[in-house]
């Protein structure tokens, strides 16, 4: 049992459990060797003993570990230890992110203004476009997958671990209405995902930010997903500025060919709202990561 004061590998020392989701527990540690504060992912057995899972995981990782992005959370290490008990789990080593989810910013305002929306999804959606080249699609773009520091820098985790998992249907047995909420109409029918995806999911994600709540709600994952598929969202609030309702709308195409045809191109339509408003519209009290300056 993983409990604080756990060392894995004679490495890692469990400081706090700080997230849990859908592939495990996420660890505040000291890295005893380096001396210093990481993030470990510890994996669910479940998902260990499966070794096609274990198998790409891997893959990925490495993958990962290669990428350079201010945006995408660093990936240090990966491993497998013994513990007490004699059970064995596999985790993930990321830099430690000081900073909180998306979602936490957004309960505690309500709603984002338009240009502090614009400035996060610009920030996104170039750290997405430097995976994309790279062959990774994250496929999980969410608001709690997006960490804010203090001074409005955004980073992306659970970064192509996504890609891992099966939850590329509206039937995967471990689906959870978080993931629903941003799903594209592609992963909700079970075709082929692409760059395009997560261009969707991080428009979904800035009409969140923009409404205060996802762009389709429901009872259930399934009815969610498929709302995706079927459905338009409400309009955004009144005031929103065109040129960022505009940015929303053209991500949550349902056709992926009728979106941004990258994700570098979402960023640049963003940053140009993002500047538009702040030219034109006056911004009412921000919250504190919000920043001047380029995203």
């Amino acid at each position: 049992m993983l409990t604080q004061g756990v060392v894995l590998s004679d490495r890692y020392l469990l400081s706090e459990r700080i997230a849990t989701g859908g592939m495990g527990a996420v660890w505040r540690c000291t890295d005893t060797l380096l001396d210093r504060q990481v993030a470990v992912k510890v994996l669910l057995p479940s998902l260990v003993a499966d070794p096609e899972f274990t198998t790409r995981f891997h893959a990925e990782a490495r993958m990962m570990a290669a990428l350079r992005h201010p945006g995408i959370v660093q990936v240090h290490d990966f491993g497998s230890a013994t513990l007490a008990d004699g059970s064995q789990v596999s985790y993930l080593v990321m830099e430690y992110v000081d900073g909180e989810p998306l979602t936490t910013w957004v309960r505690r305002a309500g709603r984002l203004d338009p240009a502090s929306t614009m400035s996060v999804v610009a920030q996104a959606a170039r750290a997405l476009h430097v995976a994309h080249l790279a062959g990774i699609v994250h496929r999980d773009v969410k608001p709690g997958n997006l960490l804010v520091k203090r001074d409005g820098s955004v980073v992306l985790v659970d970064f192509g671990i996504a890609r891992s998992t099966t939850m590329a249907g509206i039937t995967a047995a471990n689906m959870v209405l978080g993931t629903a909420s941003y799903m594209s109409p592609e992963q909700a029918a079970a075709q082929p995902v692409s760059p395009a995806t997560d261009v969707y999911a991080l428009g979904a994600v800035a009409y969140y930010c923009l409404a205060g709540r996802p762009p389709f709600e429901g009872e259930n994952p399934l009815q969610v997903a498929l709302r995706h598929v079927q459905d338009e969202p409400a309009p955004l609030p009144a005031g929103t500025p065109p040129a960022v309702i505009e940015v929303v709308r053209r991500a949550l195409a349902k056709r992926p060919g009728d979106r941004y045809p990258s994700a570098a191109g979402m960023a640049d339509a963003a940053q140009d709202a993002r500047d538009a408003t702040l030219a034109t519209v006056p911004v009412p009290p921000r919250p504190p990561w919000a920043v001047d300056g380029p995203a």
